[in-house]
């Protein structure tokens, strides 16, 4: 077994499409970056890729090629699996932690756990997701999103 620890944090501006986990959630603002921000599966791929000891993300998929702009994140999530494939590792269970304010994500928990699921080939029970509020902490108040992944991989045929 080999254990990685992602995180990313993105900005909520207007003008945005919100994407977490792959999926598009309902609200007026969304995250800002180079590809579609999405901060959840940005923080697990950097997780897998970290079990791996492969680069991470900024190193594969820098924000500076043009051909990311605006790229959904799952590309960037399944190329990281290709790559852990080619070493002989598949996932075997992830947890994701995200802090924001807005939009509370209780109501699309059990869906953003099915899509991740999916993305990974995974069965949902090995998908934990918690969303947290930030309290108060001025840091993520109605500023953006902090997400933190763990990924457990295993050498395929274990």
């Amino acid at each position: 077994m080999r254990v990685g620890l992602g995180f990313d944090s993105h900005r909520l501006v207007p003008g945005r499409r919100l994407v977490l986990c792959g999926v598009e959630i309902p609200c007026e603002v969304g995250l800002s970056g180079h590809s579609d921000a999405d901060a959840a599966l940005h923080a697990l791929t950097d997780a897998i890729l970290g079990a791996a000891g492969l680069p991470d993300l900024g190193s594969l998929f820098p924000d500076t090629d043009p051909r990311y702009r605006g790229a959904a994140s799952s590309l960037f999530l399944r190329e990281a699996l290709r790559l852990v494939s080619e070493k002989g590792l598949s996932v075997y269970q992830v947890d994701l932690t995200l802090v924001l304010a807005r939009p509370k994500l209780v109501p699309h928990r059990d869906r953003l756990r099915e899509n991740l699921a999916r993305l990974l080939a995974i069965p949902v029970e090995r998908v934990g997701l918690k969303a947290k509020s930030p309290e108060g902490l001025a840091l993520f108040e109605e500023e953006g999103v902090a997400a933190w992944a763990v990924a457990v991989l295993r050498e395929d045929g274990a």
